[in-house]
């Protein structure tokens, strides 16, 4: 945690401390406090010091693994299992403690919590700009290589996805799998799923000490839709997106990263997409640097489907069809964060690392999408993401 920037993010703040209420399931409780309590505890960060109020069955791993200056536990508060009333005794009883009168809290921070304190006296500010998501957006070096790590993860699991296709054979009058529909993709006599192509990046991911609940394996219509996680057997000639976005199991960072294969022989309408989308995230690419807006770098892969006819949600923000999400965004603790690579983003600093992700999409033709991963440097940006893009398997 970078303590000189939240200190300056947070100085306009009239409030004494910053308060959290949460699991480590959330990104800025995990960042300030350094610890994955799987339960929801205080964090309070006040006058430059981090302090943690936690149950006694954390106590231990807290003082021990978190980055706290101070770890209080419910029993020194007098409380451990009472009510409801009581807890919020205590929260109120740990923040005076503190030298606070009054915090911040998240934007989606409990409501139940703030309104108790402010029931006790403590003025509770709700900083709607989340700064706590600003300040992670910059990382350290520490964090970009977390990140790295988990990229390199990722790409043995593409690579797996990838070996899979390109093992399979095609369904047909004499090919293996010839009972199964023409066309289908077959892998050692049994359909190829997108289930079974899913399930082999899910446990490469987990030999590589990342873990990944859903990914997305997509094929034919499904690629038309960014988010269906794909079902049922692939085909040939077809596109097949391979989105992949693990997180690993020992730093929480994430990874992320989108491949576009085909087996077979991409109809021209397809190759066409395709090789547009790789002008699209070159274009992008390069006007990725300190100073450029998140708008600036959607602007420039705009910009190459729009002069191909295609349409953008900048052209009609109601197209169903075309180049219809944001071109990217920031990537840590959690997968989607600040910045955004979309109209209205912010300017891009050194050291935020993001995601460069332009695709098309429609039903009667299919869906392309190709992401990479980079962070931003002093004079441009590096690329993190070591894996080739090619359509055709």
């Amino acid at each position: 945690m970078n303590r000189t920037r939240l200190d300056a993010r947070l100085a306009d703040l009239d409030t004494d401390g910053y308060l959290l209420d949460a699991d480590s399931d959330d990104a800025n409780q995990l960042y300030l406090s350094g610890f994955t309590g799987p339960d929801p505890f205080l964090t309070l960060y006040a006058d430059g010091d981090v302090h943690l109020l936690v149950s006694g069955l954390e106590y231990g791993r807290a003082r021990s693994e978190s980055a706290a200056d101070t770890v209080e536990r419910h029993a020194d508060y007098d409380y451990e299992y009472g009510g409801r009333e009581a807890r919020h005794d205590m929260y109120a009883a740990f923040v005076r403690d503190k030298g606070a009168e009054s915090v911040s809290m998240p934007p989606r921070a409990p409501v139940g919590t703030a309104d108790a304190l402010r029931e006790r006296g403590i003025d509770v500010a709700v900083d709607g700009d989340d700064r706590l998501g600003d300040v992670r957006a910059v990382k350290t070096d520490e964090e970009i290589r977390a990140i790295r790590e988990a990229q390199r993860a990722n790409e043995a699991a593409m690579r797996a996805a990838e070996g899979l296709l390109a093992e399979a054979d095609v369904a047909g009058d004499d090919a293996p799998g010839s009972d199964v529909e023409r066309g289908t993709l077959v892998h050692e006599g049994e359909p190829l799923t997108s289930e079974r192509v899913a399930e082999e990046i899910e446990v490469t991911l987990l030999r590589h000490g990342c873990a990944l609940d859903e990914t997305i394996v997509a094929g034919g219509a499904q690629a038309a839709d960014p988010h269906d996680r794909g079902s049922g057997p692939l085909r040939a000639n077809e596109a097949i997106i391979v989105d992949i976005f693990p997180r690993s199991k020992a730093t929480r960072y994430n990874a992320d990263m989108t491949r576009t294969f085909c087996v077979g022989e991409p109809p021209a309408a397809l190759r066409e997409w395709y090789d547009l989308t790789e002008r699209a995230l070159a274009a992008a690419l390069d006007a990725v640097e300190p100073g450029a807006t998140g708008e600036d770098v959607h602007a420039a892969a705009c910009e190459v489907y729009e002069d191909a006819g295609e349409p953008t949600f900048r052209t009609d923000p109601e197209t169903e069809t075309g180049f219809i999400h944001s071109t990217g965004h920031g990537i840590g603790l959690d997968v989607h964060e600040s910045p955004r690579l979309a109209s209205g983003g912010d300017e891009l600093e050194p050291g935020h690392v993001i995601t460069v992700e332009p695709g098309l999409y429609d039903p009667d033709v299919g869906g392309v999408r190709i992401e990479d991963l980079v962070v931003v440097t002093d004079d441009g940006y590096e690329n993190c993401t070591d894996y080739p893009v090619e359509f055709v398997v």
